[in-house]
């Protein structure tokens, strides 16, 4: 020490050296910003780059901190600007306060033209060569830099630098375990704790922090991904150093994730296999071990590979989108182009906007890949797919190739009695459905349909022993609830049904046809308002839902607000115009109008779409009634009851209008046979009651007191159809001229306003029997002004 303080005290000849030996910031930091300020002087810009930040960051950050932002050494001229090029970020401990005044500016690889710029720049040409570079180093800078080295003029002069990038990726990290690890963890896709665990050595099982902060690793929420062009460079070296240890890695992560896969299958072993495909993680699960098992051994993973392509397809097409995905991204890493073939070919069919799924089942059927069972899978995928779309002969020829693959798979004979359902073949759909259940009595969708099937065809109890059943399988399946609840409506149960519908609704609020069906059913019932609620509900959820929109319509009109119910058809035939329904419904709305060329142009449009549409011909039959064309009347009441010889409706309409005709023996003949079928309805004993009055008949009085009775019982009720029921009593009574009851009648069915519909009904009804019985007619005109006034006067008009 003696002689290092004497050396010192001969070299340090005044207080600067001192300073500048124990001090050196302090003494040369001042001087190196006069230095730039005289350089900044005479440059427009001055840039100080500082190279390889995330190595000489740690000893500088203070210093360039002061130097940069701070006067301590002195104020930097404007126009300098300091850049630090390093692979992490700034430490936020000391540039914290400061990172408004910092720009950061990524650094990608080169783009495609910065590349071939590159390689030209070192006289690197020929096209298939640069082809090659661009291809193999994901055009990164450091490797094109080293591919390029040897100016290559051929594709056989290209070296592997692989082995050379990855010492500069890990060029900073001395410790081999870290280097091992670091490498290994390449190998999966994607990297979380456990995955890492999976993947390296036990004695590197704890360093997953450490990885996650290397410069090429990014971290999305928990999940860690390689650089695409890092990993590509690992890959290659891992897979050309060892392929036997290639094959080993990757199988024992296939494993790993296999056990995952049923380690979840062991908290649910209830669950049938195709349900897991519903389940994210273990959806993920099986796509990463197919993943490391086609990287393992690509020609014996694969055959198993493609039969997950079609329970990703039947999962849904972007699930096999990400399965095409992983058969491409396997290929690419195992340099298999096979592989990456077929993964592209599959990706290119699932571009075809029309069919994407159909497209990419074609392919693989027409490839003549799959095995005997997957072949009959893609066959029944695609024949679903036809089925949706409306292809019904083209889902059958699917169907009936998967039936001679497999004969005894119920899904397929299941798919077909769903087609031979939408068909209108009920009968070969309930062949299907029969064997498909016969298959799996607990077959639950199975059950669905054919009760559906069983509905339709109007075999209401086998319909409800179907949905019962599939109700005990599944208690919530609310096709089933929702299913049992029409087949209730249908059957006139509207109290049972009203308790589906409810039940439905509560386990899906969003449900649109169940709302729907349940105001459907209220308007069945006469509750018109909760109708609405309802209808109003899903055309709210569902602007363009046609069906509810009509069923609304319809639901105005028997309210007789015939202007909404109108607005409702009109845009629902604009929408869609041969809707047959809506259309005829229009039809009558217009006929209750009284605007009965209107009617007639509905009635004829839809019974020009349909030709045996009974109801609508019934109904342009008594359009032309109320006209006064009664013959042309008889043509469509003839023309139904010879499609339905039990068609009540038209009979009684053919009846009345026999009476209009004054053939009175034809018109009881028709009436007694609609009161045969129909034992309930008043309406016709009170026309037979007509028709008797005519012919002098003492029985008139009866049938009128049997009508009269009905109707009263009827009118105990409330809601439409008992507003309905006290205009016809009062009717029935000025048949009868029971004047004070008539007058009592009347009160009560004009309190509450009964709506324009049934007012207009009434004033045609007096009309008409004003007419049979000219006698009573001074007093029925009192009434008429009465109904009138109060259409007029108390808000019951049409506006």
């Amino acid at each position: 020490m003696d002689r290092w303080r004497a050396a010192l005290s001969t070299r340090l000849r005044s207080h600067d050296d001192v300073q500048l030996v124990m001090s050196p910031v302090q003494v040369l930091a001042p001087a190196f910003v006069e230095e730039l300020a005289e350089a900044a002087g005479r440059q427009e810009w001055v840039v100080l780059i500082f190279d390889t930040y995330e190595r000489t960051g740690p000893v500088l950050d203070v210093w360039l901190r002061d130097l940069t932002l701070t006067d301590r050494y002195g104020e930097l001229p404007t126009n300098i600007i300091v850049v630090m090029a390093g692979q992490g970020q700034l430490d936020p401990r000391c540039w914290g306060e400061h990172m408004d005044l910092v720009a950061t500016i990524p650094l990608d690889v080169f783009t495609e033209t910065e590349a071939r710029q590159f390689l030209a720049s070192r006289h690197v040409t020929d096209e298939r060569v640069v082809d090659v570079i661009l291809q193999l180093s994901g055009r990164l800078p450091v490797l094109l830099s080293l591919l390029s080295e040897s100016r290559p003029t051929s594709v056989d002069e290209i070296g592997d630098a692989s082995g050379t990038a990855v010492e500069r990726f890990l060029k900073w990290e001395t410790d081999p375990a870290r280097r091992t690890a670091a490498r290994a963890c390449a190998l999966p896709q994607e990297l979380n704790e456990d995955i890492y665990r999976a993947a390296v050595d036990p004695q590197a099982s704890d360093l997953f922090g450490w990885l996650r902060g290397l410069s090429f690793v990014t971290d999305r929420g928990g999940r860690c991904h390689y650089h695409q062009v890092v990993r590509a460079t690992m890959l290659r070296l891992l897979r050309t150093q060892s392929p036997v240890s290639w094959q080993q890695q990757h199988t024992q992560l296939a494993r790993t994730f296999r056990t995952w896969q049923h380690q979840l299958r062991e908290t649910d072993p209830e669950r049938a296999s195709e349900r897991w495909w519903l389940d994210d993680q273990w959806r993920e699960h099986r796509l990463q071990e197919r993943y490391h098992l086609l990287c393992a051994n690509p020609e014996g993973a694969l055959p198993e590979a493609l039969r997950d392509l079609l329970d990703a397809y039947d999962h849904g097409t972007a699930t096999l989108r990400r399965w095409a995905h992983m058969l491409t991204q396997a290929g690419h890493d195992n340099g298999t182009s096979t592989l990456t073939n077929r993964g592209q070919q599959i990706l290119t069919a699932l571009e075809d906007t029309s069919a994407p799924g159909v497209a990419a089942l074609t392919l693989l059927i027409r490839q003549d890949i799959l095995d005997t069972d997957g072949r009959a899978l893609a066959h029944t995928l695609r024949g679903r797919d036809h089925r949706n779309a409306g292809r019904y002969e083209q889902a059958l020829n699917d169907y009936n190739a998967a039936l001679a693959l497999d004969p005894i798979r119920k899904r397929v004979r299941f798919g077909r009695g769903a087609t031979y359902r939408l068909m209108g073949r009920y009968d070969d759909a309930l062949t299907d459905f029969n064997r498909a259940i016969e298959l799996d009595p607990d077959y639950a969708v199975a059950l669905v349909r054919r009760g559906q099937t069983y509905r339709v065809m109007g075999r209401y109890g086998d319909a409800l022993t179907d949905l019962d059943r599939a109700m005990e399988l599944e208690s919530n399946n609310l096709v089933a609830i929702g299913s049992r609840g029409q087949t209730y409506r249908l059957m006139g149960r509207y109290e049972d049904a009203l308790t589906d519908f409810d039940r439905a609704i509560e386990l899906d609020p969003g449900m649109l046809w169940a709302v729907g069906s349940r105001g459907e059913t209220y308007r069945l019932m006469g509750r018109y308002e909760d109708a609405l609620t309802d209808l109003d509900r899903a055309i709210e959820l569902k602007p363009d839902m046609l069906w509810a929109m009509a069923e609304r319509g319809e639901t105005y009109r028997l309210m007789g607000r015939y202007e909404d119910a109108l607005t409702d058809f009109n845009r629902a035939i604009e929408l869609e115009p041969d809707m047959l329904w809506a259309m005829a419904e229009r039809g009558e709305t217009y006929r209750l109008m009284g605007r009965y060329e209107d009617a007639l142009t509905d009635f004829d449009r839809a019974i020009e779409l349909e030709p045996d549409m009974l109801w609508a011909m019934a109904e342009r039959g008594e359009t032309y009634r109320l006209m006064g064309r009664y013959e042309d009347a008889l043509t469509d009441f003839n023309r139904a009851i010879e499609l339905d010889a039990d068609y009540a409706l038209a009979i009684a309409d053919r009846g009345e209008t026999y009476r209009l005709m004054r053939q009175y023996d034809d018109a009881l003949t028709d009436l007694d046979r609609a009161i045969q079928l129909d034992p309930d309805n008043a309406w016709e004993q009170y026309q037979k009651a007509l028709v008797l009055g005519a012919l002098g008949s003492a029985d008139r009085e009866e049938c009128l007191g049997q009508a009269l009775e009905v109707f009263t019982r009827e009118s105990a009720g409330s809601g439409w159809d008992a507003r309905q029921a006290k205009g016809n009593a009062f009717i029935v009574s000025c048949a009868m001229s029971r004047w004070e009851s008539a007058h009592q009648l009347l009160n009560d069915f004009l309190q509450p306003c009964s709506g324009a519909g049934l007012l207009s009904d009434a004033v045609m009804d007096l009309r008409d029997l004003a007419d049979a019985m000219p006698t009573i007619a001074d007093q029925l005109i009192l009434f008429q002004q009465r109904i009138e006034e109060a259409r007029q006067g108390s808000g019951c008009a049409e506006s």
